[in-house]
Protein backbone atom coordinates (compact mmCIF):
# COMPACT_ATOMS: atom_id res chain seq x y z
CA UNK A 1 0.00 0.00 0.00
CA UNK A 2 1.46 3.35 -0.88
CA UNK A 3 1.97 5.90 1.63
CA UNK A 4 -0.68 8.55 1.43
CA UNK A 5 0.38 11.97 -0.18
CA UNK A 6 0.46 14.20 2.70
CA UNK A 7 2.79 11.76 4.44
CA UNK A 8 4.84 11.38 1.84
CA UNK A 9 5.28 15.38 1.30
CA UNK A 10 5.79 15.28 5.52
CA UNK A 11 8.91 13.19 5.30
CA UNK A 12 10.27 14.54 1.82
CA UNK A 13 10.09 17.82 3.38
CA UNK A 14 12.63 16.34 6.17
CA UNK A 15 15.01 14.48 3.58
CA UNK A 16 14.85 15.96 0.62
CA UNK A 17 12.97 14.79 -2.64
CA UNK A 18 16.64 12.81 -3.39
CA UNK A 19 16.97 10.71 0.28
CA UNK A 20 13.45 9.34 -0.37
CA UNK A 21 11.65 7.19 -2.54
CA UNK A 22 8.48 5.19 -2.79
CA UNK A 23 9.26 3.84 -6.56
CA UNK A 24 8.24 0.12 -6.21
CA UNK A 25 11.59 -0.61 -8.03
CA UNK A 26 13.47 0.88 -4.93
CA UNK A 27 11.38 -0.64 -2.18
CA UNK A 28 11.92 -4.49 -4.00
CA UNK A 29 14.99 -3.75 -3.43
CA UNK A 30 15.07 -3.46 0.12
CA UNK A 31 13.54 -6.72 0.47
CA UNK A 32 15.11 -9.54 1.95
CA UNK A 33 14.94 -13.51 0.88
CA UNK A 34 13.45 -15.68 3.77
CA UNK A 35 12.77 -19.73 3.76
CA UNK A 36 11.49 -21.66 6.36
CA UNK A 37 14.75 -22.56 8.00
CA UNK A 38 16.96 -19.41 7.48
CA UNK A 39 17.47 -15.82 8.14
CA UNK A 40 20.07 -15.44 5.99
CA UNK A 41 19.71 -16.10 2.68
CA UNK A 42 17.19 -19.22 0.98
CA UNK A 43 15.28 -17.62 -1.92
CA UNK A 44 13.34 -21.19 -3.00
CA UNK A 45 9.69 -20.20 -1.72
CA UNK A 46 10.05 -16.43 -3.38
CA UNK A 47 9.16 -15.03 0.41
CA UNK A 48 10.36 -12.09 0.94
CA UNK A 49 10.34 -9.68 3.85
CA UNK A 50 7.37 -7.00 3.63
CA UNK A 51 7.33 -4.42 1.21
CA UNK A 52 8.27 -1.14 2.79
CA UNK A 53 5.80 1.71 2.13
CA UNK A 54 8.97 3.95 1.48
CA UNK A 55 12.34 4.08 1.85
CA UNK A 56 14.59 7.16 3.57
CA UNK A 57 17.88 7.75 3.69
CA UNK A 58 17.90 9.89 6.43
CA UNK A 59 21.21 12.22 7.11
CA UNK A 60 21.30 13.53 10.60
CA UNK A 61 19.96 12.85 14.01
CA UNK A 62 17.56 15.79 13.88
CA UNK A 63 16.69 14.27 10.31
CA UNK A 64 15.74 11.06 11.91
CA UNK A 65 14.16 12.67 15.04
CA UNK A 66 11.72 14.59 12.67
CA UNK A 67 11.20 11.25 11.02
CA UNK A 68 10.32 9.61 14.05
CA UNK A 69 7.68 12.13 14.64
CA UNK A 70 6.05 11.99 11.77
CA UNK A 71 5.68 8.38 12.13
CA UNK A 72 4.09 9.44 15.84
CA UNK A 73 1.61 12.00 14.48
CA UNK A 74 0.43 9.14 11.24
CA UNK A 75 1.04 5.73 13.53
CA UNK A 76 3.37 4.82 10.62
CA UNK A 77 5.73 2.05 11.49
CA UNK A 78 9.79 2.86 10.76
CA UNK A 79 12.71 0.34 10.79
CA UNK A 80 16.28 1.36 10.86
CA UNK A 81 19.25 -0.64 9.55
CA UNK A 82 22.89 0.11 8.67
CA UNK A 83 24.21 -2.55 6.84
CA UNK A 84 21.74 -5.76 6.77
CA UNK A 85 23.47 -8.07 7.71
CA UNK A 86 20.08 -10.10 7.69
CA UNK A 87 16.32 -10.37 7.69
CA UNK A 88 16.23 -8.35 10.85
CA UNK A 89 17.44 -5.62 9.09
CA UNK A 90 14.23 -5.08 7.00
CA UNK A 91 10.35 -4.86 8.04
CA UNK A 92 8.30 -7.58 9.55
CA UNK A 93 4.57 -5.82 8.54
CA UNK A 94 2.91 -3.82 6.60
CA UNK A 95 2.68 0.45 7.05
CA UNK A 96 6.31 0.27 7.48
CA UNK A 97 8.75 2.75 6.71
CA UNK A 98 12.75 1.50 5.87
CA UNK A 99 15.40 3.85 7.05
CA UNK A 100 18.61 3.53 4.97
CA UNK A 101 21.11 5.15 7.68
CA UNK A 102 24.00 4.86 4.77
CA UNK A 103 24.22 8.77 4.86
CA UNK A 104 25.49 8.58 8.38
CA UNK A 105 28.50 7.15 7.97
CA UNK A 106 31.41 9.54 9.48
CA UNK A 107 34.32 8.59 12.53
CA UNK A 108 33.30 11.43 14.33
CA UNK A 109 36.37 11.17 16.93
CA UNK A 110 39.26 9.04 17.75
CA UNK A 111 40.30 9.48 21.42
CA UNK A 112 43.74 8.32 21.34
CA UNK A 113 44.04 9.16 24.89
CA UNK A 114 41.08 7.70 26.42
CA UNK A 115 40.85 4.79 23.69
CA UNK A 116 37.21 5.31 22.32
CA UNK A 117 35.96 6.55 19.28
CA UNK A 118 32.49 8.01 18.23
CA UNK A 119 30.84 6.95 15.05
CA UNK A 120 27.51 6.91 13.26
CA UNK A 121 25.18 4.34 12.31
CA UNK A 122 26.99 3.47 8.55
CA UNK A 123 30.53 3.01 9.90
CA UNK A 124 31.88 -0.19 9.63
CA UNK A 125 34.18 -2.40 11.57
CA UNK A 126 37.06 -2.23 8.83
CA UNK A 127 36.67 1.40 8.25
CA UNK A 128 37.10 1.69 11.99
CA UNK A 129 39.61 -0.41 12.53
CA UNK A 130 41.85 0.94 9.37
CA UNK A 131 41.34 4.35 11.15
CA UNK A 132 42.18 3.44 14.71
CA UNK A 133 45.15 1.28 14.04
CA UNK A 134 46.72 4.39 12.87
CA UNK A 135 47.07 5.86 16.19
CA UNK A 136 47.94 2.09 18.03
CA UNK A 137 44.32 0.88 18.87
CA UNK A 138 42.00 -1.74 17.85
CA UNK A 139 38.18 -2.27 17.52
CA UNK A 140 36.62 -5.71 18.51
CA UNK A 141 35.46 -6.95 15.66
CA UNK A 142 32.05 -9.22 15.69
CA UNK A 143 31.82 -12.45 14.62
CA UNK A 144 29.71 -11.45 11.34
CA UNK A 145 32.73 -9.41 10.13
CA UNK A 146 34.16 -6.40 8.69
CA UNK A 147 31.56 -5.30 6.60
CA UNK A 148 29.21 -4.96 9.34
CA UNK A 149 28.24 -1.84 11.26
CA UNK A 150 30.09 -2.04 15.62
CA UNK A 151 27.19 0.75 15.99
CA UNK A 152 24.40 -1.82 14.95
CA UNK A 153 26.20 -5.04 16.55
CA UNK A 154 26.61 -3.13 20.16
CA UNK A 155 23.22 -1.96 19.91
CA UNK A 156 22.43 -6.21 19.51
CA UNK A 157 24.60 -8.88 19.37
CA UNK A 158 28.16 -8.67 19.74
CA UNK A 159 30.47 -11.45 20.15
CA UNK A 160 33.25 -11.86 18.29
CA UNK A 161 36.99 -14.12 18.32
CA UNK A 162 38.47 -11.18 19.95
CA UNK A 163 36.05 -11.11 22.59
CA UNK A 164 38.84 -12.50 25.07
CA UNK A 165 40.63 -9.35 25.01
CA UNK A 166 37.78 -6.87 23.92
CA UNK A 167 34.92 -8.34 25.26
CA UNK A 168 31.41 -8.65 24.29
CA UNK A 169 30.13 -5.65 22.10
CA UNK A 170 27.69 -4.20 24.24
CA UNK A 171 30.32 -3.75 27.10
CA UNK A 172 32.12 -1.55 25.20
CA UNK A 173 29.54 0.79 24.51
CA UNK A 174 29.72 4.24 26.08
CA UNK A 175 28.00 7.26 25.62
CA UNK A 176 24.91 7.02 22.95
CA UNK A 177 22.42 9.12 21.09
CA UNK A 178 19.34 7.54 20.94
CA UNK A 179 16.06 8.99 19.18
CA UNK A 180 13.51 7.26 21.30
CA UNK A 181 9.97 5.88 20.09
CA UNK A 182 8.39 8.82 21.13
CA UNK A 183 10.60 10.85 18.97
CA UNK A 184 12.55 12.77 22.18
CA UNK A 185 16.27 11.96 22.13
CA UNK A 186 17.82 10.40 24.95
CA UNK A 187 21.73 10.87 25.43
CA UNK A 188 23.15 8.22 27.78
CA UNK A 189 25.39 8.38 30.76
CA UNK A 190 28.23 10.93 30.85
CA UNK A 191 27.22 12.47 27.30
CA UNK A 192 23.72 12.84 28.94
CA UNK A 193 24.85 15.41 31.58
CA UNK A 194 27.29 17.23 29.75
CA UNK A 195 30.17 15.50 30.35
CA UNK A 196 31.54 14.12 27.26
CA UNK A 197 31.11 10.36 25.50
CA UNK A 198 33.72 8.46 28.22
CA UNK A 199 31.52 6.86 30.39
CA UNK A 200 28.09 4.60 29.50
CA UNK A 201 26.60 4.45 32.78
CA UNK A 202 26.11 7.46 35.73
CA UNK A 203 25.83 10.23 36.18
CA UNK A 204 23.85 10.12 33.08
CA UNK A 205 21.26 7.78 32.53
CA UNK A 206 22.34 3.95 31.91
CA UNK A 207 19.41 2.63 29.49
CA UNK A 208 21.80 0.15 27.67
CA UNK A 209 19.53 -2.84 28.22
CA UNK A 210 16.75 -1.42 27.32
CA UNK A 211 17.57 -0.27 23.46
CA UNK A 212 20.13 -3.34 23.67
CA UNK A 213 18.67 -6.51 22.37
CA UNK A 214 15.56 -5.08 20.77
CA UNK A 215 16.47 -5.79 17.35
CA UNK A 216 16.26 -2.33 15.52
CA UNK A 217 12.28 -1.84 16.65
CA UNK A 218 13.05 0.55 19.69
CA UNK A 219 13.62 3.65 17.77
CA UNK A 220 16.93 4.80 16.46
CA UNK A 221 20.48 4.81 17.83
CA UNK A 222 22.44 7.48 16.21
CA UNK A 223 25.63 7.80 17.45
CA UNK A 224 27.57 5.89 20.27
CA UNK A 225 31.14 5.70 21.94
CA UNK A 226 32.78 2.51 21.43
CA UNK A 227 36.13 1.80 23.70
CA UNK A 228 38.80 0.93 21.54
CA UNK A 229 41.92 -1.71 22.58
CA UNK A 230 46.13 -1.32 22.28
CA UNK A 231 47.55 -2.73 18.89
CA UNK A 232 51.20 -3.75 19.17
CA UNK A 233 51.09 -4.42 15.33
CA UNK A 234 51.80 -1.83 12.39
CA UNK A 235 49.80 0.76 11.42
CA UNK A 236 48.81 -0.60 8.55
CA UNK A 237 47.94 -4.27 8.32
CA UNK A 238 50.22 -5.47 5.33
CA UNK A 239 48.56 -7.70 2.88
CA UNK A 240 49.55 -10.14 0.64
CA UNK A 241 48.57 -12.49 -2.05
CA UNK A 242 45.37 -12.33 -4.36
CA UNK A 243 41.37 -13.68 -4.06
CA UNK A 244 40.81 -15.46 -1.87
CA UNK A 245 43.91 -16.04 -0.59
CA UNK A 246 45.06 -12.61 1.06
CA UNK A 247 47.43 -13.05 4.05
CA UNK A 248 49.29 -10.56 6.38
CA UNK A 249 52.61 -10.71 7.61
CA UNK A 250 53.36 -8.89 11.01
CA UNK A 251 56.05 -8.37 13.52
CA UNK A 252 57.60 -11.27 15.28
CA UNK A 253 54.99 -9.96 18.51
CA UNK A 254 51.79 -10.89 17.18
CA UNK A 255 51.46 -15.01 16.62
CA UNK A 256 48.45 -17.04 15.38
CA UNK A 257 47.97 -20.84 15.88
CA UNK A 258 45.53 -23.60 15.52
CA UNK A 259 45.77 -25.92 18.84
CA UNK A 260 44.01 -29.11 18.94
CA UNK A 261 43.59 -31.49 21.69
CA UNK A 262 43.07 -35.22 22.51
CA UNK A 263 39.56 -35.19 23.80
CA UNK A 264 37.01 -32.76 24.29
CA UNK A 265 37.71 -32.34 28.46
CA UNK A 266 41.66 -31.54 27.54
CA UNK A 267 39.80 -28.69 24.99
CA UNK A 268 37.86 -27.20 27.53
CA UNK A 269 40.41 -27.67 30.10
CA UNK A 270 42.46 -25.69 28.18
CA UNK A 271 40.29 -22.63 27.87
CA UNK A 272 39.83 -22.48 31.43
CA UNK A 273 43.82 -23.03 31.58
CA UNK A 274 44.19 -19.72 28.97
CA UNK A 275 41.44 -17.47 30.54
CA UNK A 276 42.90 -18.25 34.24
CA UNK A 277 46.71 -17.18 32.10
CA UNK A 278 44.74 -13.77 30.75
CA UNK A 279 46.79 -14.65 27.34
CA UNK A 280 45.34 -14.46 23.85
CA UNK A 281 44.56 -11.49 21.83
CA UNK A 282 42.01 -13.75 19.71
CA UNK A 283 40.55 -17.14 20.32
CA UNK A 284 37.84 -18.45 17.87
CA UNK A 285 36.87 -22.10 16.75
CA UNK A 286 36.08 -20.36 13.21
CA UNK A 287 37.64 -22.55 10.23
CA UNK A 288 35.04 -25.37 11.65
CA UNK A 289 32.41 -23.79 10.21
CA UNK A 290 33.80 -25.98 6.89
CA UNK A 291 33.21 -28.73 9.02
CA UNK A 292 35.65 -31.33 10.67
CA UNK A 293 35.78 -33.36 7.82
CA UNK A 294 35.97 -30.71 4.60
CA UNK A 295 37.89 -27.84 6.63
CA UNK A 296 41.38 -29.50 6.26
CA UNK A 297 40.80 -29.64 2.20
CA UNK A 298 39.13 -25.84 2.54
CA UNK A 299 42.13 -24.13 3.89
CA UNK A 300 44.22 -25.56 1.10
CA UNK A 301 41.52 -24.42 -1.12
CA UNK A 302 40.96 -20.79 0.08
CA UNK A 303 45.13 -20.68 0.52
CA UNK A 304 45.56 -20.66 -2.93
CA UNK A 305 44.05 -18.46 -5.62
CA UNK A 306 44.86 -21.76 -8.33
CA UNK A 307 42.43 -24.08 -6.44
CA UNK A 308 38.68 -24.01 -6.65
CA UNK A 309 35.94 -25.87 -4.86
CA UNK A 310 35.98 -28.69 -7.55
CA UNK A 311 39.49 -29.78 -6.19
CA UNK A 312 37.68 -30.78 -2.81
CA UNK A 313 37.37 -34.35 -3.72
CA UNK A 314 40.92 -34.67 -4.72
CA UNK A 315 42.31 -32.90 -2.15
CA UNK A 316 40.04 -35.24 0.46
CA UNK A 317 42.44 -38.02 -0.65
CA UNK A 318 45.63 -35.98 -0.14
CA UNK A 319 47.60 -37.83 3.06
CA UNK A 320 48.60 -34.19 3.88
CA UNK A 321 45.12 -32.91 4.21
CA UNK A 322 43.92 -36.09 5.88
CA UNK A 323 46.86 -35.88 8.72
CA UNK A 324 45.14 -32.49 9.09
CA UNK A 325 41.61 -33.52 9.34
CA UNK A 326 42.66 -35.99 12.18
CA UNK A 327 45.14 -33.24 13.47
CA UNK A 328 42.22 -30.83 14.56
CA UNK A 329 38.99 -32.41 15.44
CA UNK A 330 39.10 -30.73 19.07
CA UNK A 331 40.52 -27.42 17.82
CA UNK A 332 40.37 -23.67 17.92
CA UNK A 333 42.46 -20.76 16.73
CA UNK A 334 44.83 -18.05 19.26
CA UNK A 335 46.55 -14.85 18.23
CA UNK A 336 48.59 -13.99 20.79
CA UNK A 337 49.77 -10.00 20.53
CA UNK A 338 52.68 -9.03 22.89
CA UNK A 339 52.24 -5.36 24.13
CA UNK A 340 56.25 -5.93 24.67
CA UNK A 341 59.01 -8.35 23.34
CA UNK A 342 58.70 -9.52 26.84
CA UNK A 343 54.79 -9.94 26.85
CA UNK A 344 54.72 -11.90 23.53
CA UNK A 345 58.07 -14.07 25.28
CA UNK A 346 55.75 -14.94 28.33
CA UNK A 347 52.40 -15.56 26.46
CA UNK A 348 53.78 -17.78 24.23
CA UNK A 349 55.60 -20.04 27.27
CA UNK A 350 52.03 -19.93 28.82
CA UNK A 351 50.33 -21.55 26.05
CA UNK A 352 53.27 -24.13 25.43
CA UNK A 353 53.01 -24.96 29.13
CA UNK A 354 49.01 -25.22 29.16
CA UNK A 355 49.41 -27.36 25.94
CA UNK A 356 51.43 -29.84 28.09
CA UNK A 357 49.58 -29.73 30.66
CA UNK A 358 46.51 -30.58 28.30
CA UNK A 359 48.37 -32.80 25.95
CA UNK A 360 47.48 -30.07 23.65
CA UNK A 361 49.08 -29.77 20.47
CA UNK A 362 50.14 -26.93 17.29
CA UNK A 363 48.58 -28.25 14.57
CA UNK A 364 51.24 -28.66 11.75
CA UNK A 365 49.81 -27.74 8.67
CA UNK A 366 48.76 -23.99 9.83
CA UNK A 367 51.97 -22.91 10.92
CA UNK A 368 53.99 -22.89 7.67
CA UNK A 369 53.94 -18.34 6.69
CA UNK A 370 51.35 -18.85 3.85
CA UNK A 371 48.42 -20.60 6.21
CA UNK A 372 49.70 -18.83 9.37
CA UNK A 373 49.40 -15.06 7.33
CA UNK A 374 45.99 -16.04 6.24
CA UNK A 375 44.96 -17.08 9.80
CA UNK A 376 46.24 -13.59 11.12
CA UNK A 377 44.45 -11.52 8.43
CA UNK A 378 41.17 -13.34 8.38
CA UNK A 379 41.08 -13.31 12.46
CA UNK A 380 42.24 -9.25 12.74
CA UNK A 381 40.14 -8.25 10.03
CA UNK A 382 37.26 -10.72 10.17
CA UNK A 383 37.26 -9.71 6.32
CA UNK A 384 36.13 -13.39 4.79
CA UNK A 385 33.03 -13.94 6.30
CA UNK A 386 31.55 -14.56 2.38
CA UNK A 387 32.87 -17.91 2.97
CA UNK A 388 30.36 -18.45 4.98
CA UNK A 389 27.86 -19.31 2.10
CA UNK A 390 30.89 -20.57 -0.20
CA UNK A 391 29.17 -24.19 -0.85
CA UNK A 392 25.59 -24.02 -1.43
CA UNK A 393 24.98 -20.02 -0.99
CA UNK A 394 22.56 -20.70 2.20
CA UNK A 395 23.68 -21.50 5.52
CA UNK A 396 22.28 -21.32 8.76
CA UNK A 397 23.15 -22.20 12.53
CA UNK A 398 21.85 -24.38 14.72
CA UNK A 399 22.18 -25.80 18.57
CA UNK A 400 24.02 -23.01 20.36
CA UNK A 401 24.84 -24.48 23.80
CA UNK A 402 26.15 -21.35 25.50
CA UNK A 403 27.59 -21.50 28.34
CA UNK A 404 30.94 -22.70 30.11
CA UNK A 405 33.21 -25.21 28.11
CA UNK A 406 31.89 -27.99 29.97
CA UNK A 407 28.21 -27.37 29.41
CA UNK A 408 28.94 -27.80 25.42
CA UNK A 409 31.45 -30.46 25.54
CA UNK A 410 29.30 -32.66 27.56
CA UNK A 411 27.04 -32.76 24.20
CA UNK A 412 28.79 -31.84 21.31
CA UNK A 413 29.96 -35.43 20.77
CA UNK A 414 25.59 -36.39 20.78
CA UNK A 415 24.75 -33.70 19.00
CA UNK A 416 27.55 -34.07 15.84
CA UNK A 417 26.31 -37.19 15.30
CA UNK A 418 22.94 -36.34 15.29
CA UNK A 419 23.49 -33.79 12.36
CA UNK A 420 25.57 -36.83 11.05
CA UNK A 421 22.83 -38.97 10.65
CA UNK A 422 21.04 -36.48 9.38
CA UNK A 423 23.92 -35.27 6.47
CA UNK A 424 23.27 -38.97 5.35
CA UNK A 425 19.43 -37.88 3.86
CA UNK A 426 21.52 -35.36 1.20
CA UNK A 427 19.38 -32.50 1.55
CA UNK A 428 22.49 -30.44 2.87
CA UNK A 429 26.65 -30.31 3.30
CA UNK A 430 27.91 -33.81 4.26
CA UNK A 431 30.70 -31.85 6.44
CA UNK A 432 30.97 -34.01 9.07
CA UNK A 433 28.70 -33.28 11.93
CA UNK A 434 30.86 -31.23 14.15
CA UNK A 435 30.56 -27.96 12.02
CA UNK A 436 30.48 -25.97 15.63
CA UNK A 437 32.17 -22.53 14.93
CA UNK A 438 32.25 -20.24 18.28
CA UNK A 439 34.36 -17.75 20.38
CA UNK A 440 36.49 -19.26 23.33
CA UNK A 441 35.54 -16.61 25.68
CA UNK A 442 31.66 -14.65 24.98
CA UNK A 443 33.07 -11.80 27.48
CA UNK A 444 36.19 -10.10 28.32
CA UNK A 445 38.83 -11.70 30.09
CA UNK A 446 36.95 -15.30 29.33
CA UNK A 447 33.99 -16.74 30.25
CA UNK A 448 31.48 -19.03 28.12
CA UNK A 449 31.84 -20.98 24.79
CA UNK A 450 29.78 -20.77 21.80
CA UNK A 451 28.45 -23.66 19.57
CA UNK A 452 27.08 -22.20 16.43
CA UNK A 453 26.55 -25.66 14.53
CA UNK A 454 26.75 -24.44 10.38
CA UNK A 455 24.07 -25.95 7.93
CA UNK A 456 25.05 -25.59 4.71
CA UNK A 457 22.23 -26.02 2.18
CA UNK A 458 20.81 -24.91 -0.95
CA UNK A 459 18.36 -21.78 -0.72
CA UNK A 460 17.46 -22.22 -4.42
CA UNK A 461 16.31 -26.04 -3.88
CA UNK A 462 12.75 -27.23 -2.21
CA UNK A 463 14.49 -30.53 -1.18
CA UNK A 464 17.29 -28.95 0.12
CA UNK A 465 14.93 -26.24 2.41
CA UNK A 466 12.36 -28.17 3.54
CA UNK A 467 14.70 -30.90 4.93
CA UNK A 468 17.18 -28.26 6.67
CA UNK A 469 13.74 -27.23 8.02
CA UNK A 470 12.51 -30.87 8.96
CA UNK A 471 16.16 -31.22 10.73
CA UNK A 472 15.80 -27.99 12.57
CA UNK A 473 12.66 -28.91 14.11
CA UNK A 474 14.59 -31.52 15.15
CA UNK A 475 17.02 -29.72 16.68
CA UNK A 476 14.97 -27.82 18.12
CA UNK A 477 13.11 -30.32 20.05
CA UNK A 478 16.07 -31.90 21.29
CA UNK A 479 17.35 -28.43 22.80
CA UNK A 480 13.99 -28.44 24.52
CA UNK A 481 14.68 -32.05 25.55
CA UNK A 482 17.85 -31.37 27.36
CA UNK A 483 17.56 -27.89 28.48
CA UNK A 484 19.81 -26.31 26.27
CA UNK A 485 17.51 -23.59 25.24
CA UNK A 486 16.09 -22.18 22.24
CA UNK A 487 17.89 -23.35 19.75
CA UNK A 488 19.77 -21.06 17.49
CA UNK A 489 18.10 -21.66 14.02
CA UNK A 490 14.61 -21.10 15.73
CA UNK A 491 16.10 -17.69 17.32
CA UNK A 492 13.82 -15.51 14.60
CA UNK A 493 10.70 -18.31 14.70
CA UNK A 494 8.56 -15.65 16.78
CA UNK A 495 9.72 -12.37 14.70
CA UNK A 496 7.74 -13.70 11.21
CA UNK A 497 5.59 -16.08 9.51
CA UNK A 498 6.31 -18.30 6.78
CA UNK A 499 5.27 -15.13 5.41
CA UNK A 500 7.53 -13.03 6.52
CA UNK A 501 4.90 -11.01 8.52
CA UNK A 502 4.56 -11.05 11.79
CA UNK A 503 3.03 -14.12 13.21
CA UNK A 504 0.38 -14.49 15.61
CA UNK A 505 0.54 -13.49 19.30
CA UNK A 506 0.09 -17.11 20.46
CA UNK A 507 2.64 -18.32 17.98
CA UNK A 508 5.38 -15.61 19.91
CA UNK A 509 3.94 -17.06 23.25
CA UNK A 510 4.57 -20.49 23.13
CA UNK A 511 8.33 -19.65 21.90
CA UNK A 512 9.00 -17.52 25.11
CA UNK A 513 6.96 -19.91 27.58
CA UNK A 514 9.30 -22.26 26.46
CA UNK A 515 12.39 -20.47 27.30
CA UNK A 516 14.01 -20.88 30.48
CA UNK A 517 13.22 -17.37 31.79
CA UNK A 518 9.74 -16.27 30.34
CA UNK A 519 9.30 -13.42 32.76
CA UNK A 520 11.76 -11.65 31.11
CA UNK A 521 9.63 -10.91 27.77
CA UNK A 522 6.48 -10.60 29.83
CA UNK A 523 8.92 -7.46 31.26
CA UNK A 524 9.85 -6.25 27.62
CA UNK A 525 6.24 -5.96 26.82
CA UNK A 526 5.92 -3.28 29.83
CA UNK A 527 9.15 -1.48 28.63
CA UNK A 528 7.66 -1.53 25.48
CA UNK A 529 4.58 -0.06 25.97
CA UNK A 530 6.46 3.11 28.15
CA UNK A 531 8.88 3.47 25.36
CA UNK A 532 6.51 3.03 22.10
CA UNK A 533 3.04 3.64 23.08
CA UNK A 534 2.15 3.91 19.23
CA UNK A 535 3.97 0.89 18.82
CA UNK A 536 6.01 1.91 16.35
CA UNK A 537 7.81 -0.59 16.19
CA UNK A 538 7.91 -4.26 14.09
CA UNK A 539 7.98 -8.02 14.86
CA UNK A 540 11.34 -8.38 15.65
CA UNK A 541 11.38 -6.40 19.69
CA UNK A 542 10.78 -10.06 21.39
CA UNK A 543 7.57 -9.44 24.47
CA UNK A 544 5.38 -11.76 25.17
CA UNK A 545 1.87 -11.69 26.73
CA UNK A 546 1.93 -14.61 29.04
CA UNK A 547 -0.37 -15.50 31.48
Amino acid sequence: MALAREIYQALEDIVGPENISDDPADIEAYRSPLNRSSNHVGPYYGVFTPKGEAVLLPGSTEEVQAIVKVCNKYKLKAKASSTFWSSMGYPSGDHTIQLDMRRMDRILEIDEKNQFAVIEPYVIGAQLQAEAMKVGLNTHMIGAGAGCSPLASCSYLGYGPDSIFMGYANENLLGAEWVMPNGEIMRTGSLGSGLGWHYGEGPGPGVRGIFRGALGPMGVITKVALKLYPWPGPAKLPVEGIIPAYRTVLPDNINGYTVSFPTWQAWADACYKIWDAGIGYIAHRQFNKFGTDLKAAMIRIVTDPAKTLSDLEELLEDPEVKQHTEEARYEFEIVLAGMTSRDIMWQEKALDEILAETGGWKVSAMTDPVSKGWLLLYLIRMGHKNLNFVYSGSYEGCYGMNGNPDFGTQYVEEVSEMKREWEKKGNFVAAGGDCMMGGIARIGGGGGVGWENFTHFDGHSKESTEGTFEFFEAVNKFCKEKKLGLDMGRMNAPCRGADGRTPPQEVRNEMFSASAQPVVYQYQKKIKDTFDPNDLGDGYYQWADLK
